[in-house]
């Protein structure tokens, strides 16, 4: 036998299935492209020169290993379909007389013409397109940094390694299941799950006790802190209940409508449903897929977006003031010493200061009991989710702040709270009972508080005495205490009348002088912080869209392959009924029903997903400092319009496809 014969029967075949072939081999060469861009993009010495360019290549490394994890996920899925569809060849070359260890030496030859290919092309793309879209991303964060063109060998031997072994482990896969299987199987194995499903009550209620968790979990969520413990359940539940509904759910509706004899007896219902209950147990693994994906899809375009076009929403909630001075265990003289310091280089700068905000306060974290009750807390893990903030601050700098003239006796109060419910006229705090002579409606520092990730408090006290007092007597039992500190922390906040880069020189010349001086502490503003946000907003809004596509394109490909896999189990079963008396007309009448009605419904779940998952969703940008819920709402509803109209398209596409297989 000519040492050729294998690879020419190779190539032969991989032609030969050109209808099933070419769109995984296109897959696997954008999937390697997007791996190369992303890993050479991540390790580019260029994002170290800009502000946040840690974080930035932090996101970017993400990516890497989440494109990574689902092109060994994507391409075994993938690869199924081929080997499904290429069953009954390979168990007709058996019966003429090729030998199992014939047919594993074609498929070895196949796999390796496949990675040649596709590493080749793949890099190729991936070494031209990478300049591309690391000047897309430095476009969206705004930074310019000079790079010529490079190739990026590292990316290369990263890139090769890991797609050589998702290769090499579909190969061993595909040999296993020659192997294992006999020839009439291998002759069948275009039509397996051809037997009538059974209706599977259990796995039914699983997975609507699954889906209905995920649901509530995400509708009786109000902390953010507790949306970002339990929205990766909440997710996992979601998946669960989506599989086993399509998967067992789908086949009780299916018979549930066959059971209906006015809708299952006429033409158009009758072969449909039918058709889909004999065949759901294979396709509702793959409409699922179609689900998930086309959820992840909106849930990462509509919040990154979300992110990037509300910066200036984002930063002007995190810096409600231009700049912003903490200090900690500050004494009125520091306090003093700090603010004459601010001025003198407001004045050096031609800075005029306005809208100035300033008070002394005390934090300290707390469990809250109740409503009414909280004691000191050691730790995070020992207080769980009812772990709150409490502010305590001076009546003599609340007066000052809020240009009121309000007394307090020693046992009394004011409170304020900005996230939480505190009820009744008393609280108690570690033992210690006080009055709350009024629940302050609003405070002007509340502006001053960024999206907190846990419940927040201000309590106005009637001296520095009473509030130290309180905090060594909260503090005393705690295994992380602070050293007992004698003073309060100071914040100052203003806006400015000069430009950005004179804020800048100030924020810094702030810091500086606090860094020279012996007071602990910080200065920060917006414009020089704004770099910093657009590099990490800006990197997850370049990491949405890239991820977005990759998942899009995994999306068109499972659909592709459902229609031409429907199309190939139907043709058969639509000549008979063409032969039975069916016309031409009836059977496209027909498909067009089973299709639209299989073909949307994953992308109704998945708006429906999306409508449920809202406000947990809202939760978590609340922690990225985006509060502003009617951008995310727009933003959301016209990123399901555009996927929507893209799904179409997509639709009619590869219905086109399988209208030519069936007739």
């Amino acid at each position: 036998m000519s040492r050729m014969f294998y690879p020419k029967l190779a190539l032969m075949n991989i032609k030969n299935n050109g209808k099933t072939y070419f769109p995984y081999l296109l897959t696997c060469i954008g999937t390697i492209i997007m791996f190369y861009i992303m890993h050479s993009i991540s390790i580019n010495d260029g994002l170290n020169h800009m502000a946040g360019g840690n974080n930035l290549k932090f996101i970017l490394d993400l990516g890497n290993y989440v494109i990574a994890i689902f092109s060994i996920i994507f391409l075994f899925y993938t690869n199924s379909f081929l080997i499904k569809r290429r069953k009954k060849e390979l168990g007709l070359y058996n019966i003429l007389g090729m030998e199992k260890r014939h047919i594993a030496k074609v498929l070895t030859w196949e796999a390796f013409l496949v990675s040649i290919t596709t590493l080749t092309l793949g890099l190729l793309g991936g070494i031209i397109a990478s300049k591309l879209m690391f000047l897309v991303l430095l476009r969206i964060i705004n930074f310019a940094v000079p790079m010529g063109f490079f190739i990026s060998v590292p990316s290369i031997v990263v890139t090769i390694i890991l797609f050589v072994i998702i290769f090499g482990l579909t190969l061993l896969n595909n040999l296993r299941q020659i192997q294992l299987a006999k020839p009439i199987e291998l002759l069948k194995g275009g039509q397996t799950g051809e037997k009538e499903p059974k209706t599977k009550i259990i796995l039914t209620l699983f997975g609507v006790i699954s889906l209905a968790s995920g649901y509530y979990i995400a509708q009786t969520t109000e902390s953010p802190l507790d949306a970002l413990y339990l929205f990766f359940i909440a997710v996992v539940l979601v998946i669960i209940g989506t599989y086993a509904l399509f998967t067992a759910g789908s086949i009780a509706l299916l018979k549930l409508l066959r059971q209906n004899k006015k809708f299952y007896y006429q033409a158009k219902h009758f072969t449909s449903v039918s058709g889909m209950i004999y065949r759901m147990k294979q396709n509702a693994v793959g409409l699922a897929n179609i689900c998930i994906l086309s959820t992840m899809v909106l849930v990462m375009l509509s919040t990154t977006v979300s992110l990037y076009i509300g910066m200036e929403d984002v930063l002007k909630t995190r810096y409600p003031r231009s700049i912003e001075v903490n200090a900690s265990n500050i004494s009125n003289e520091k306090k003093d010493s700090l603010n004459q310091v601010i001025s003198e280089q407001a004045d050096k700068l031609g800075i005029t200061l306005k809208d100035k905000i300033n008070y002394r306060f005390m934090p300290i974290y707390m469990v809250q009991d109740n409503d009414n009750s909280f004691s000191s807390g050691s730790s995070y893990y020992r207080a769980g989710n009812n772990i709150c903030s409490l502010t305590f601050i001076p009546l003599s700098d609340f007066n000052n702040m809020e240009n009121q003239s309000i007394s307090l006796a020693e046992n009394e109060i004011l409170l304020y709270s900005f996230r939480g419910k505190v009820s009744g006229d008393t609280i108690n705090l570690s033992g210690q009972t006080f009055k709350v002579k009024d629940h302050l409606k609003d405070l002007a520092i509340d502006s001053e508080s960024p999206a907190m990730d846990h419940n927040s408090y201000y309590l106005v006290f009637s001296d520095e005495q009473t509030i130290n007092k309180l905090y060594r007597t909260s503090i005393e039992n705690s295994s992380d205490a602070r050293e007992n500190k004698q003073d309060l922390a100071y914040y100052l906040g203003f806006n400015t009348n000069g430009d950005a880069i004179k804020e800048i020189e100030l924020t810094k010349a702030i810091g500086n002088k606090l860094n020279d001086s012996s007071i602990s502490g910080y200065a920060q503003g917006l414009e020089a912080s704004r770099e910093t946000f657009f590099s990490l907003y800006g990197g997850l809004f370049f990491l949405g869209l890239f991820l977005g596509a990759l998942f899009i394109m995994a999306t068109v490909l499972i659909i592709y392959y459902k229609q031409v896999s429907e199309g190939y189990d139907d043709k058969e079963r639509f000549q008979i009924m063409q032969k039975v008396g069916m016309s031409k007309r009836e059977v496209k009448r027909s498909i067009r029903s089973q299709v639209l009605m299989v073909f949307f419904l994953p992308l109704i779940a998945a708006v429906v997903h999306i409508g449920f998952a809202f406000k947990m969703i809202t939760k978590l940008l609340a922690l990225l400092n985006l509060t502003n819920v009617t951008l995310f709402v727009l933003c959301s509803i016209g990123t399901i319009l555009i996927f929507a109209i893209f799904y179409a398209i997509v639709y009619l596409l590869t219905a086109r496809v399988y209208y030519k297989i069936v007739s």
